[in-house]
């Protein structure tokens, strides 16, 4: 790995969030797919991890470079069961969720010996239940299987990303409020602290429950340090925001997609961006701690957001 210039010793996640904004990096898979890699795939960016890990590495780079303090981890898709599918046994598959973690500190090493200053940190992401399906659940919630049974999918891969020492576990586009329920037990004693996000329309999950009822289970949640919304539109994110600092009290996180709709019929994407920095002072005047951009939101949108922040 990368001999890293010498940094003072990081504050914590939580202090980082609390002494002020900190910026999130934006969207690993358009990154990737501009540097010509094809994501077609069911495993989707996660597959990188075993086949061009180099290219997971330089993609973090970029939004480092970009003025992000945080990177998410390429193990938003990555599964035990996802890569059983692909003949990839137990073992090796924890060894590649080590290496997500691994990768974003290669990242992160990088970028403080080519002259970025200040702490850098690193989110392990873990997405919900849908995602290791790859059928689009994932914005529909509502699996059929129980709490105990969505605790029991997600807590190996967690113990997995926790025992990697990431500075906070990402679990993040959460349709529902159950499949929220089942995270929450699912990071108990892990010994690394955690942010909840869901993914929304208007004022409900998109399963269609109540996002005050949502965030009210991680009110008292003591390993979750911050709660919000990701890959939503950004003016669903407004509402929500505001919702989850009522409901909770905790830092807030954000981090919508670019606001353009994608065309399922013709496989493209529609309109024009509403994703822009000027609107991010609203977030923090609600309470937005950690701050970034989801779907086609790149290292550039990412760079004007930071300078907004005056990060």
């Amino acid at each position: 790995m990368t001999d890293p210039s010498p940094q003072p010793p990081a504050p914590t996640f939580a202090a980082a969030l609390a002494a002020g904004p900190v910026v999130l990096d934006g969207g690993l898979s358009n990154q990737l797919e501009a540097d010509g890699h094809d994501l077609s795939d069911a495993l989707w960016s996660a597959r990188l991890l075993a086949e061009e890990p180099e290219a997971v590495v330089r993609a973090h780079l970029a939004y480092y470079r970009a003025g992000a303090r945080v990177a998410l981890t390429a193990s938003y898709q990555a599964t035990f069961e996802g890569f059983a599918r692909r003949g990839t046994g137990p073992q090796e598959t924890a060894e590649l969720l080590r290496r997500s973690v691994e990768l974003a500190r290669e990242a992160a090493a990088r970028a403080h010996a080519g002259g970025v200053t200040g702490p850098l940190y690193v989110a392990a992401s873990a997405g919900p239940y849908g995602a290791m399906l790859a059928d689009g659940s994932e914005y529909r919630g509502r699996y059929g299987l129980s709490v105990d049974a969505l605790e029991r999918f997600h807590r190996p891969r967690l113990e997995v990303l926790a025992a990697a020492r990431p500075d906070v576990l990402a679990l993040e586009t959460v349709p529902d409020a159950d499949e929220a329920q089942a995270l929450l037990r699912a990071v108990r004693g892990l010994g690394v602290p955690a942010y909840l996000s869901f993914s929304v329309a208007g004022d409900r999950t998109r399963a269609g429950q109540p996002l005050a009822e949502a965030f009210a289970a991680a009110a008292d949640a003591d390993e979750v340090i911050a709660v919000g919304v990701n890959c939503c539109a950004p003016d669903d994110a407004d509402r929500a925001v505001e919702i989850a600092a009522r409901v909770t009290g905790k830092p807030l996180v954000v981090y919508p997609n670019s606001g353009e709709q994608w065309d399922a019929a013709a496989r493209a994407w529609r309109g024009s961006p509403t994703f822009r920095a000027d609107r991010v002072a609203g977030w923090v005047a609600a309470g937005a701690r950690l701050i970034g951009g989801c779907c086609r939101v790149g290292p550039d949108a990412i760079a004007a957001l930071a300078t907004a922040l005056g990060r």
